[in-house]
């Protein structure tokens, strides 16, 4: 993807886009005709197993002083996340609401990537992820996804493998 290819896609994807070149990630952002807001909706357009969905689910970080941080947990699809877990981890934290999740990733509800971010946020990968070799994630926008694999989520965002299910 290259040139006016990537100035034809949303400013979420675009920003998707340059972090998986810059990082010689092989997958570019792929546009899906149906919005995919939930992992099932994106498995059944794939035609791939609901728990390949690479769910980025965005919490707030209650514990910092002034403004809060997000936290990332990137799970797979067919889990649900255990907030103590998370919170024993990286401290308490509260559920993020959609002007949160915006003004932290720059992403709306249902399109949050693992990449691209306007703020740098705490991550988690979930190890349940590492079941399969292949697995999709949000574009940075309802109707985006890219291809990786588990160990990609780790070099593309520096953040540890954890149980958070």
């Amino acid at each position: 993807m290259c040139g006016s290819e990537l100035h034809s896609l949303p400013e979420g994807v675009q920003r998707v886009a340059r972090v998986l070149q810059d990082a010689g990630h092989p997958h570019s952002p792929r546009m899906l005709d149906d919005a995919c807001r939930t992992a099932q909706q994106a498995a059944d357009a794939l035609g791939i197993a609901v728990g390949q969905i690479a769910k980025s689910i965005i919490f707030r970080r209650l514990s910092d002083e002034g403004d809060e941080a997000a936290v990332l947990v990137i799970t797979s699809g067919d889990k649900r996340v255990d907030e103590k877990k998370v919170d024993a981890l990286v401290g308490k934290t509260g559920r993020a609401d959609a002007e949160f999740v915006k003004a932290r990733t720059g992403f709306t509800i249902g399109g949050v990537s693992p990449v691209g971010h306007v703020t740098k946020p705490v991550v988690l990968i979930d190890r349940e992820l590492f079941r399969f070799e292949e697995i999709w994630a949000a574009a940075g926008h309802p109707h985006a996804v890219f291809q990786l694999r588990p160990q990609d989520l780790e070099t593309l965002t520096g953040a540890p493998v954890a149980d958070v299910v």
